[in-house]
């Protein structure tokens, strides 16, 4: 671990991953401890064009006596090389192995015994995806998705058949650009130079974003299929969105008070999907990224948060709540309560009957 470029107490690890046609690829984890020493864990995944930079977050898990981690994906911030094209991807499940190496080093080297995934948008896709194939092996402990990636925001003739047609044509060209139009609503909404609050840097968040890439492009079409056929993630959920969508195509005050990226509905229809344990918030001005919404409705999501995170992740040794017996169990006990007093009153009478025997 070496200083991060937020300063301590954020330290960062490289990952190693190799090499792909591009050249030499690695995955940035940044870590930021707890003050008191702990065995539970958060980390958290960005969304495309993003790269973190809420210390806010970490702040707020910090303290709660959690130890946070974040990371960044490889071709995303602190892990984009100057030979790679920017957040480029022919399969989300190249996102594996890093998801893979990070849990690996939060568990076996820094000794965690709890772990609770965070992810964002495009994270949210990713780490859904990889939980499901993860299942049964005791990685994650539990899943928090803030506005996840689960279907494109356009409408069904061109997010279905127009789609497909167009990566039938343009898919042996990865690297081509699709022409879309990046109106760059969303950025100016978060950035303090425009209309935001926030500050981060520009060359790994830009605020037109990034090109998009054919190859991109048919790896979120091909996830987000197999997520909408259903998954099984055996850990407890939280998927949290906005309850409006943004969908003017000009800059308005609205764009500061609701989703302006996804159709914040298509999350709310395909959450139950991701597994058995789904719990659904929905907060009323919430911004795409809910934990850079405005400062009440930020507050509204992580009271939410810190709730669903007590109710479903408490920490170990916790004792858990009591259960109240079954009918069937209550008709059981009552009648052995019978028998019982049954038993003593006859004892009763039989000691009553020998002291009046001896007494004559």
């Amino acid at each position: 671990m070496e200083t991060d470029v937020l300063g301590w107490p954020y330290e960062r690890h490289s990952i190693d991953l190799g090499s792909d046609d591009e050249g030499p690829v690695v995955a940035t984890l940044v870590r930021r401890r707890a003050e008191t020493p702990t065995r539970r864990a958060v980390l958290h995944v960005h969304g495309y064009v993003d790269y973190f930079f809420q210390t806010h977050l970490a702040d707020f898990f910090a303290e709660r006596g959690w130890d946070f981690y974040a990371l960044d994906l490889r071709k995303y911030g602190r892990s984009l090389l100057p030979h790679q094209t920017p957040n480029f991807t022919r399969s989300l499940t190249d996102y594996f192995p890093e998801l893979d190496e990070a849990v690996r080093i939060i568990r076996e080297e820094d000794g965690h015994d709890q772990l609770l995934v965070s992810a964002h948008s495009t994270g949210g896709l990713i780490t859904s995806l990889w939980a499901h194939t993860r299942k049964g092996r005791g990685l994650v402990d539990g899943l928090f998705l803030n506005s996840p990636f689960f279907d494109f925001n356009l409408p069904w003739l061109v997010r279905r058949p127009l789609m497909a047609a167009i990566l039938a044509v343009g898919g042996r060209s990865p690297y081509r650009r699709m022409p879309v139009a990046s109106l760059g609503l969303y950025g100016r909404s978060l950035h303090a130079e425009h209309h935001g609050e926030w500050d981060y840097d520009l060359a790994w968040k830009p605020i037109m974003g990034f090109p998009i890439r054919m190859g991109w492009l048919d790896a979120i079409r091909r996830g987000q299929r197999r997520l909408r056929a259903g998954l099984s993630i055996d850990v407890p959920v939280l998927v949290a969105c906005s309850s409006r969508t943004f969908r003017g195509r000009e800059w308005h005050d609205d764009v500061r008070a609701a989703d302006a990226v996804l159709d914040v509905e298509h999350i709310a229809r395909w959450a139950p999907g991701l597994g058995p344990r789904v719990t659904i918030a929905r907060f009323d001005g919430g911004l795409h990224d809910l934990t850079l919404s405005g400062k009440d409705v930020r507050a509204e999501v992580f009271r939410e948060l810190g709730r669903w995170v007590d109710a479903f992740l408490p920490a170990p040794g916790t004792a858990e709540a009591g259960v109240p017996p079954a009918p069937e169990d209550q008709a059981g006990m009552i009648t052995m309560l019978e028998a019982a007093e049954a038993a003593v009153e006859a004892a009763m009478a039989d000691e009553a009957d020998d002291k009046s025997g001896t007494t004559a």
